[in-house]
């Protein structure tokens, strides 16, 4: 069934060949997700995509209801931290949920300020939704909870909130 299109941005995640792959392991780790309608590459092109006829080309899917396409443009492009997707949490179970979720199998080098790297290289951070307040302050508060979020890996929000408070 093809997914209504009512969002004016919609992120395209380029992969090799794990396009549906990654669609269904995302799609089990958000609430409220789908996958969508999946096309497939023909003998039109071939001389150019190379990719077997019949063999998936995008999946379009929704993270809590937020659309996405993956496509499987083959090895050319690869993710880099110069993009991520930012999922805000309310506490520090649901961040312990995500950031157990996404960091199997991705870069453990990469975990650095709430950022983590997952298995197909797309980088996420994992943002309590108060910090955001917090960081975008400009007083002592906000300069001390900042010194404390650049020693984390994964963000501890009581240590966040204490260097916060002082």
């Amino acid at each position: 069934m093809p997914m209504p299109i009512s969002k004016l941005i919609s992120p395209c995640l380029w992969f090799d060949s794990e396009a549906e792959e990654a669609a269904k392991y995302y799609t089990g780790i958000f609430p409220n997700s789908r996958i969508g309608q999946i096309s497939y590459y023909g003998k039109a092109g071939q001389e150019t995509h190379r990719r077997e006829p019949g063999s998936v080309l995008t999946v379009a899917f929704e993270l809590d209801g937020q659309p996405f396409t993956a496509l499987n443009g083959g090895p050319l492009f690869k993710f880099n931290e110069a993009l991520s997707l930012q999922i805000f949490v309310e506490d520090q179970k649901e961040l312990d949920y995500y950031w157990n979720k996404l960091t199997p199998g991705g870069d453990p080098a990469a975990q650095v300020c709430g950022w983590l790297k997952d298995r197909y290289g797309l980088s996420w951070q994992v943002v309590p939704r108060r910090t955001v307040e917090w960081l975008t302050r400009t007083d002592e508060k906000s300069q001390r909870a900042f010194a404390a979020l650049m020693t984390m890996g994964k963000l501890d929000i009581k240590a966040l909130e204490r260097a916060y408070n002082g």
